[in-house]
């Protein structure tokens, strides 16, 4: 069967590469075109867009950048037509994908939404469409089902967490240090300002002069993916701060705290076991417009998924440079760290197993074979 894949960051890019691994495996004869990265075209996909020319965040980006999304939309609706896929696969990417969901329901075409938008936090309206015009729903966190299926009487698969596929698989590497010239005595604090350029010109340079504040730490950035290293330099330039790519687990692996954007990374530096400050700031009128339409207690997936302030997080005007180095002090200390860890094997229990991939994908081509008979 041919399969079409829409995701547009670097999360739905490896949730995505996982999902089409598996897929291989039911479907021997199976093909990929996708919108997503590095990892998806790695694994056979055709990529028709790289997610760095997708990822705009925030209220006021997003309309600065209209023209560029309604481009997008337009180009992707056209390349679907002349690819004539069985099915459509969503990744997360909710204000593109909803709309092509819309329009694919018209055609006829399957759609199969991976890793459900976060409607239990803003935009519930969302939900109508969603159950007008999607087969299927596959979610990945446990109060997603019974917010749902409970609250909006939406029949949906809860699969598990794919972050649980890929994190405790991951191997040891030895050599991190000596790879990337870190020196290997010094604890290291390893930073991770998003994936996006917008997130890291908010954060990064709040990091960097927090980093003064530690000199018997040293500060590691995470590369993302599609951002160069002249991006990060613009910053860190007067620094000593490592920049490594592709080699995220591996400085979570080898790191005593991390300073952490809000988003995926926030859970995946948790399961690592590595206590963490949450981050998040953007302009002033996104955060105006999003305090009145946000329904959520927290930002962060772990807390979120503990239902409890686990982690600390520091929002907008509470994320300061005098907050930030108070709160990472506190951190560092071996009762605060014991306690958060303590936290971290109870979120590991609520969120069980793994297979999230292979299930999804099971269930994907068991159903679009069903209904193409």
């Amino acid at each position: 069967m041919k399969y079409y894949l829409i995701s547009g960051e670097a999360s739905g890019d490896l949730h995505g590469s996982h999902l089409i691994k598996a897929l291989k495996k039911v479907d021997p004869k199976a093909s990929f075109r996708a919108w997503g990265g590095d990892l998806m075209e790695r694994e056979g996909a055709f990529l028709v867009k790289h997610y760095r020319e997708l990822a705009f965040m925030g209220f006021w980006e997003v309309i600065s950048h209209l023209p560029d999304i309604l481009n997008n939309i337009s180009l992707c609706k056209k390349d679907i037509i002349n690819y004539n896929p069985e099915v459509i696969i969503y990744i997360d990417y909710p204000g593109f994908n909803l709309r092509i969901a819309e329009w694919a329901k018209k055609k006829k075409i399957k759609n199969h939404y991976y890793i459900s938008p976060q409607v239990w936090a803003w935009k519930e309206n969302r939900i109508r469409k969603m159950k007008e015009n999607l087969d299927a729903l596959y979610v990945i966190l446990p109060f997603e089902k019974t917010f749902f299926e409970n609250k909006h009487q939406f029949s949906v698969h809860y699969v598990g967490n794919p972050l649980l596929d890929y994190i405790p698989k991951h191997p040891k590497n030895n050599s991190f240090s000596q790879d990337h010239a870190i020196v290997s005595k010094k604890p290291i604090i390893a930073v991770l300002p998003g994936s996006r350029i917008q997130e890291i010109k908010k954060m990064l340079p709040l990091f960097v002069r927090v980093a003064k504040y530690f000199s018997g730490h040293q500060f590691v950035i995470a590369g993302a993916p599609g951002i160069s290293i002249d991006q990060y330099n613009i910053y860190t330039d007067t620094t000593s701060m490592k920049i490594v790519y592709n080699s995220t687990y591996d400085l979570l692996q080898h790191s005593t705290a991390a300073l952490v954007t809000s988003g995926t990374a926030t859970l995946e530096t948790a399961l690592f076991g590595v206590p963490q400050i949450v981050c998040y700031k953007s302009s002033i009128l996104s955060y105006w417009i999003a305090k009145r339409i946000v329904k959520l207690k927290f930002i962060s997936l772990v807390n979120l998924i503990l239902n409890r302030s686990a982690v600390i997080e520091l929002i907008q005007d509470s994320l300061t440079e005098e907050s930030l180095s108070h709160h990472l002090k506190d951190l560092l200390k071996t009762s605060n760290t014991k306690k958060i860890k303590k936290e971290y094997l109870a979120l590991k229990t609520i969120l069980g197993k793994g297979g999230a991939s292979s299930k999804t994908a099971q269930l994907i081509f068991d159903q679009v074979k069903k209904k193409s008979l």
